[in-house]
């Protein structure tokens, strides 16, 4: 019914069934992973009202108690796949979760799928350091893009008295860069994706 990826490596189908509404993945060397994409297969949807909570869950020594288990978010046949961040989660945070034992090795990770009552997801908040990359973070990467540009231009900047002749140099007024700029700044703050048409 499932299905995951982690970049560079093959798709795994392979999900242990720990219980009947409990799904669980392991992820081999889970420290070189920083995002993990968990899927429906297609072959079968959720039952009429039902998702699935995806948890995350990595040896803590720490723990002591058992295994650790975050809530990453969810999937749903109106949102069959979602990728997550798991490299900025933390060890010890979390709540115990009724997926099984951790797999046996100390490098190995588990991702685990809970089908659960949409109600129940709608009122459940994922790890925060699980959320992917937004728009928001694009349009920060971007505005700290176009100023490194800029002052990285002016950083070059002489007068026109300073300037000494050189044939094979081109100049660009600093006005014509401020003035791209400016307009980038101002269509990028009206759409975000205007760049891609």
């Amino acid at each position: 019914m499932f299905g995951c990826v982690v970049a560079g490596r093959l798709v795994q189908t392979d999900a242990v069934q720990v219980s009947p509404d409990k799904f669980v993945f392991n992820l081999a060397d889970y420290e070189s992973v920083n995002h993990v994409v968990v899927f429906m297969l297609g072959t079968v949807p959720f039952p009429a009202g039902m998702g699935g909570a995806v948890y995350f869950s990595f040896p803590d020594p720490n723990s002591g108690g058992g295994p650790v288990w975050q809530l990453l978010g969810f999937i749903t046949n109106d949102k069959p796949s979602a990728i997550f961040k798991i490299s900025g989660l933390k060890a010890g945070v979390g709540g115990s979760h009724p997926f099984g034992a951790m797999a046996p090795s100390s490098s190995v990770a588990q991702v685990g799928v809970s089908v659960e009552a949409l109600e129940l997801l709608a009122q459940q908040i994922p790890a925060s350091s699980a959320a992917v990359s937004t728009v928001d973070s694009f349009l920060e990467f971007t505005q700290k893009m176009l100023d490194n540009l800029y002052n990285f231009a002016s950083s070059f900047a002489v007068s026109q008295a300073q300037m000494t002749p050189n044939p094979t140099e081109t100049f660009i007024p600093s006005s014509c860069i401020l003035k791209w700029y400016e307009n980038f700044r101002r269509r990028l703050a009206q759409n975000p994706n205007f760049w891609k048409s």
